[in-house]
């Protein structure tokens, strides 16, 4: 839809921004743009994860397949992502750029032990790719396996830079979800015949609890229009107490919130400007194409 429809076109309003999360209004546009969005966050934008394991031993009791899954779910930290190529984007001449962790751990002990992300030796030509949390302390790290004495587990692991579309390992986000925005209007004029259990009722048909019972007023407010999901349970409830368009809502098609959580594998505000930027691309690819065909139809 073009940007006309909607006045001065696309706009971004954040509300809460960290290294993890990310909350932000999308307005001025409609919900095809934001669920481009929203897949491009899931499935484009890329991160560095572990593709590839070379088992040399393995006596521990989980099969070589398996570990190499665990591994390969690992999040790895991809501040160098930009620096690298995928398989796709390589020339012939190029090579693809591969980060070489390895683990050679033997259990000599009675007591259980535990492997876990922190115990990978990472590459030093790349020392920032690291599991997260690796350089803190404090961290437990992300398990492994579990060995008993005696057990012993030697691998390497290549990693390299991929998409979610690719696979899942490498989708940046462990949440990415936006919701359409509420226009909440009560006429507080129509709802003065209810009794206030009756105004009780009412609030409370919403399961969000949208709404609250001002006795003081004897008005029913709106407590948070975005607790709203649209699932009409007030409105039913309304037309059963006799007041049928007392509460109107209306979903807005132009506006949304989105919220973002990262995986720890890029800062969230990293995730949702290169989003940006491939769906920005997209957009001119698509734009430069329908020109072409349109010029060749001359």
């Amino acid at each position: 839809m073009r940007a006309e429809a909607f006045g001065t076109g696309p706009k971004i309003e954040i509300r809460k921004l960290d290294e993890a999360t990310c909350e932000f209004y999308l307005t001025g546009t409609d919900v095809s743009i934001a669920n481009a969005l929203r897949r491009v966050i899931l499935a484009e934008v890329p991160t560095i994860a572990i593709e590839l394991v070379e088992i040399e031993t393995n006596t521990t009791v989980l099969n070589d397949e398996f570990l190499s899954h665990r591994l390969g779910l690992i999040p790895l930290v991809s501040v160098d992502v930009h620096n690298m190529k995928t398989i796709y984007e390589a020339g012939e001449d190029e090579e693809v750029q591969d980060v070489v962790m390895s683990l050679d751990i033997v259990c000599t002990t009675e007591d259980t032990l535990n492997v876990t992300s922190n115990d990978l030796i990472l590459d030093p030509s790349y020392p920032r790719v690291a599991p997260i949390g690796y350089h803190d302390r404090d961290a437990r790290g992300i398990l492994i396996v579990k060995m008993r004495k005696g057990q012993e587990l030697k691998l390497r692991a290549i990693a390299r830079k991929g998409i979610g579309k690719d696979h899942a390992k490498w989708n940046p986000v462990a949440t990415a979800v936006f919701q359409h925005l509420a226009e909440i209007k009560i006429d507080n004029g129509m709802l003065s015949s209810l009794t206030d259990e009756q105004r009780d009722a009412l609030c409370d048909a919403d399961p969000k609890g949208t709404f609250k019972h001002n006795r003081i007023a004897q008005t029913i407010e709106v407590e948070d229009p975005e607790l709203y999901q649209f699932d009409g349970e007030v409105l039913e409830k309304a037309n059963e107490l006799g007041v049928p368009g007392a509460i109107d809502i209306i979903r807005r098609e132009d506006a949304f919130l989105f919220k973002i959580e990262s995986t720890g594998a890029r800062p969230v505000a990293d995730i949702v400007m290169s989003a940006f930027e491939v769906l920005q691309h997209k957009l001119v690819t698509l734009e430069n194409g329908l020109e072409h065909l349109l010029t060749q139809n001359v």
